[in-house]
């Protein structure tokens, strides 16, 4: 008799590199493979604990003097929507949304080149070619679906009017919720459609019964983060608890550097999956 044992998953750790969100700071990343029959249920377990996907990936920032960055995500049966924020889905409701298998298109990748060429230029994708981004979509070993939010042009002549896709996000399924994994959308309409997507998760989340909205990283003193802390319902993983972010203010003090603990017992902390029992194969 031979028996397939459980392998645990190894843990790395990046090399320090510029924080693309605070000036000054250094980012760092603890990460591990997302590999075989164990994938989803060590995504699951992670996602919870503050981890994020990325294709084979599952990362979370590991910065030796910093631990600004904070994982987000919304209760789903405490979030009511602003004003703000239903005249939001308001503006949006003609969109129509479409959820698909995880399959990239040239459209997809036109619409995601026009809005890294306007809002991320300088940004680390900024030079991503159309295999690239086919591997982001697609190189997913967990549940996921492109959601596609497209809106009707009319047409002149009075008949059916052309599709235009306008928005797209990356979504995994997990086992407590729905995972923003990277969305997109055309820079030049003044829809908020960023907001949109998320407002419309969380109504999606809602139907189905699941109680998170996973957002990724919320970062305090980041201009590129603010519009997270808008949303109610949001609570933060810090301390290693999910916690209500309250005052947004509360999480803006950078913490000591001596207080950021090592990696060994970062990792060490990490809660992982129940293992599956052995197979027995019969040679």
């Amino acid at each position: 008799m031979r028996h397939t044992l459980p392998i645990a998953p190894q843990f790395y750790v990046t090399a320090p590199q510029p924080c693309p969100y605070l000036p000054g700071q250094h980012e760092r990343k603890l990460f591990t493979a997302l590999i075989g029959e164990g994938a989803k249920p060590l995504n699951d377990t992670l996602s919870k604990q503050g981890f994020r996907r990325s294709q084979n990936v599952l990362y979370r920032p590991a910065c030796s003097d910093c631990a600004a960055c904070l994982s987000a995500r919304i209760r789903v049966a405490d979030h009511v929507p602003g004003r703000t924020q239903r005249r939001i889905m308001k503006r949006n409701a003609g969109l129509v949304r479409e959820a698909n298998s995880p399959w990239a298109t040239e459209e997809q990748y036109e619409l995601f080149r026009r809005y890294l060429d306007s809002r991320h230029a300088n940004g680390g994708m900024a030079d991503m070619d159309i295999f690239e981004f086919a591997a982001m979509i697609e190189e997913t070993p967990v549940r996921s679906r492109v959601i596609e939010y497209a809106r009707t042009i009319p047409s002149e002549g009075g008949g059916r009017g052309a599709r235009q896709l306008v928005a797209v996000c990356l979504t995994d399924v997990l086992d407590d919720g729905l995972s923003l994994v990277y969305s997109f959308y055309e820079p030049g309409l003044n829809g908020s459609l960023g907001t949109y997507m998320i407002l419309d998760h969380v109504e999606l989340a809602r139907q189905v019964g699941l109680p998170y909205v996973y957002l990724g990283y919320w970062v305090p003193g980041s201009a590129k983060m603010d519009y997270k802390a808008r949303f109610g319902g949001l609570e933060v993983y810090l301390n290693g608890i999910w916690q209500p972010i309250e005052a947004a203010r509360d999480h803006a003090r950078r913490p000591h550097p001596l207080s950021v603990r090592p990696i060994t017992e970062q990792v060490a902390a990490i809660q992982l999956p129940d293992a599956a029992p052995a197979v027995k194969t019969r040679e």
